[in-house]
């Protein structure tokens, strides 16, 4: 994991918690009695992305609700409906984006509190349950499809959805697709395969096709690799979601740092903020948690 220097370690410290009055304490769900079988779960928070006002937006997958931190830490309920969020990202523009396990990909309109479907189906075929999504600055949105995939069933997907409407299926042996991100090139896409422990590297040919994957990555533990970032360097931040920790890989895959939840060990996805882009923002799932890093320092 490391050649010749151990990994840098860096704390963390508490930016905002759930507050009670959001906490569905004693309320069970679905997706908690699939997920979390005899786990208490008053939320579950993931999907991070900051909006150009500097609020952070969050979702809460068991009970449907997309929430708004603002910088000051304090939480704002967006909208609760019947649906699964797992992952969300603001494009540029301010459009808002929702890879929804339960429907598919949607879009949210903050500001009227409601969710629209972008693509529920590909052929007329539902999707397995999509989990996380990254955007490209041509407006291809990637997203995957990882339903209950693993080791023991390996054909969760990885998409390409085109601003034209094109669906290209990139990945269909996918180890419990997570998240995802693109290099700075925009050529390569990292995308964390949980139940492999490991994030895997797609190279794209010319034509868009991905070929050569391989591990860029392997890690360990109960669970795996989760959210993803990359910053302008090509470092690369991932979330593992029993090891209380955020690794950090150089390009060549060489791990230099470590960040260490001071919360639960639930470190499910990541967000880079700051005024300088030099602090990394991490959702504890178990405690319903919101972390943050100083990561100016690894420059």
């Amino acid at each position: 994991m490391y050649l010749e220097t151990p990994p840098r370690p860096i704390e963390t410290k508490l930016f905002s918690a759930m507050p009670e009055r959001f906490r569905r304490k004693g309320v069970r769900s679905d997706w908690a009695d699939a997920n979390r079988p005899g786990v208490p779960t008053d939320s579950f928070i993931e999907g991070p992305s900051f909006d150009a006002s500097g609020n952070l937006y969050i979702v809460d997958i068991p009970f449907g609700r997309i929430f708004r931190i603002a910088p000051d830490g304090q939480w704002s309920l967006v909208i609760e409906y019947e649906g699964w969020p797992n992952g969300l990202k603001i494009a540029a523009d301010g459009r808002i984006l929702v890879a929804d396990y339960m429907h598919g990909i949607m879009e949210l309109d903050a500001k009227a509190g409601r969710v629209a479907p972008v693509l529920t189906a590909r052929n007329s075929e539902s999707f397995r349950g999509c989990n996380d999504l990254h955007l490209a600055s041509n407006g291809d949105i990637y997203f995957t499809d990882q339903g209950q995939t693993g080791l023991h069933d390996p054909s969760g997907r990885v998409y390409r959805l085109t601003p034209s409407g094109r669906l290209d299926c990139l990945i269909h042996t996918g180890i419990s697709p997570n998240g995802l991100v693109l290099d700075p090139t925009e050529t390569v896409l990292f995308v964390a395969m949980t139940r492999d422990n490991a994030v895997w590297r797609l190279p794209f040919m010319k034509d868009g096709s991905v070929s050569k994957v391989g591990r860029f990555c392997s890690l360990f533990g109960t669970s795996g690799p989760d959210g993803m970032t990359m910053d302008a360097t090509g470092r690369l931040f991932v979330g593992h979601a029993s090891l209380g920790h955020v690794f950090v890989f150089a390009p060549n895959g060489e791990m230099i740092a470590r960040i260490k939840s001071c919360a639960g060990p639930s470190c499910t996805n990541v967000a880079i903020g700051g005024a300088n882009r030099d602090r990394l923002y991490i959702t504890e799932s178990a405690t319903g948690s919101v972390l943050v890093a100083d990561i100016g320092e690894l420059n």
